[in-house]
This record gives C-alpha cells, structure tokens and sequence, in this order.
C-alpha cells in the first residue's frame, strides 16, 4: 500500500497543483463578493448569474447546441462505421481520411471554414456567381449550423473509430445464426449490433456532450468575442467575465457548468449500468 502510494505521490501532486486547488479556490472567489477582501455572501453570486439574460441566452444557447449536434454526430458517424466496415474499395484511405480533423491544428481549421462562410469567401462566391445574394452566414441565425458542421467535420472521425472498433467485436457467427433462424437485416441490426454496441453507444454519447462544450476554441477563432447571439455560449460569456475581471460570476458560471456536466454523466452511467443488467 505504501509503495503503491509513492508510486502515485507525482501524479498526485501534479493533479492537486493544477486541478484540485484551483477548483478549490475558484469556489472560494464564487462565494465572496470580491476576490480581494471580500466579504463572504454564499450563494447570492450564483443567484445573480441566474437573473442575469446574458448568461442565460449563452446557457441556452450551449444546450441547443449540444441537443442538436450530439445526435447528429452519433448518427453519422455510426453510419459511416457500419459502411466502412464493409469491404470496399480504398477502404482504408477513407477511414484516414476522417481522421484527418484530428491532427490538423486549430488555427488552421478556422481559417479554412472563415474562408469558406465569410461575406467576401467561398460560398457567397458561389452565390455570387448564380444570380443570388450574398449571405453574412456568421452574423445571422445561420451561423449555428455553421459552428455544428464545423464540429461535426471535427469529431466524426474520431467516433466513427470507435464505433467501428466495436462493430468489429461483433462475432460474425451471431448474425449467421440469426440469417439461419430467418431473421432479416433490420432484426439483426436491432437485436446484435446495437446490444452489443451498447457500451461503445454511451461512451461516445458522453465524449460527444463533452466535446460539445470545447467547440468554443472554433467558434471563438472564427467570429470573435461577440459572435451573433445564436452562437454566443457559455464559453464565451466566462471568456468575457474574464476580461473585465469580473470573477465572481466567472467561477459561478464555471460552477454551474461543471455541475450540469457532472449531473448528466452521472445520469448517463446509471442509465447504462441499468441497461446492462437488464442485458445481462
């Protein structure tokens, strides 16, 4: 047990400096009035920051994102999984391809898509040049399907792998077994792969919503501080606290979304660990 213990003592260490301390004291400054000698005043910080219209658009915001681009994500890559896990030709230039997003810096990413949907880029080009208007894609309610298609291009790849890996898990005589007893496509989709991809399902579930949340490095790079107030989230709202050094409802928006994340995946692992006893 000791041995084990010093073994651990460094990562230990590392994670208190820079995780377990930090949250500790940013849920001090949440529950004062001042960061420098302030007063203590509990829970009226947070209070404030549900009264506020602003953060709550940005929490709206956030939660129709998340609601709409999770499902769309899982869709598609678990479609794309179940085509490339056939044998088709140049099967595994497709399968790098997808996971080109991964390794392509964040910058890099940004500038091609403000290429693409700024007034003067690509698309307006387009328009353009077939007799239409041109179209402000990131100052308009269009710009949050254009935040969504640039997080689906970013994470499709790396889901479609996972669930590819557990598609390939799948032993093949379970489905010539079913063929046998007569059950068609669709029956064996239903009663074999998705049981057995059950696991791989929720883990990607909760990477996805996880991701969700980080998609404010694009959204910042390509539309700035104060985007249009359909893509104006979270993120952006604790960005901008931080700058005119409001703390107070910073760590409280912080708060607030670590807690919604902890609650949900916590509701997701019971909801998994339900449905595998009652697979089991």
């Amino acid at each position: 047990m000791i041995t084990a213990g010093l073994f651990l003592l460094p990562s230990l260490a590392g994670f208190s400096v820079f995780f377990l301390i930090p949250f500790a004291v940013g849920f001090y400054y949440s529950l004062m009035d001042s960061p420098i000698g302030g007063s203590f005043v509990g829970f009226a910080n947070y209070l404030e920051l549900l009264g506020n219209p602003v953060f709550r658009q940005a929490a709206a915001n956030t939660m129709t994102f998340t609601a709409v681009s999770v499902p769309l994500n899982m869709a598609l890559s678990l479609g794309l999984a179940m085509l490339l896990n056939r044998k088709l030709p140049y099967r595994n230039w497709f399968r790098i391809s997808f996971l080109t997003p991964l390794v392509v810096p964040v910058a890099s990413v940004t500038l091609v898509w403000k290429t693409l949907f700024d007034l003067h880029g690509t698309f307006n080009g387009l328009l353009v040049r077939w007799g239409a208007s041109p179209h402000d894609w990131m100052e308009s309610r269009a710009a949050i399907w254009v935040v969504i298609i640039v997080y689906l291009w970013k994470n499709i790849g790396y889901n479609m792998v996972l669930f590819l890996a557990g598609l390939q898990n799948i032993p093949a005589e379970f489905y010539e077994a079913a063929a046998i007893d007569g059950a068609g496509k669709f029956k064996q989709w239903k009663s074999i792969t998705l049981v057995f991809l059950t696991p791989t399902v929720f883990f990607v579930f909760i990477m996805s919503i996880i991701n969700s949340f980080k998609v404010f490095r694009e959204t910042y790079l390509i539309a700035g501080d104060y985007p249009d107030p359909s893509i104006y989230m979270l993120q952006h709202f604790m960005n901008n606290m931080f700058k005119s050094l409001d703390y107070q409802k910073l760590t409280s928006a912080a708060f607030l979304m670590a807690l919604l994340i902890v609650l949900l995946v916590a509701a997701l692992f019971a909801v998994e660990r339900r449905m595998g006893k009652s697979l089991g």
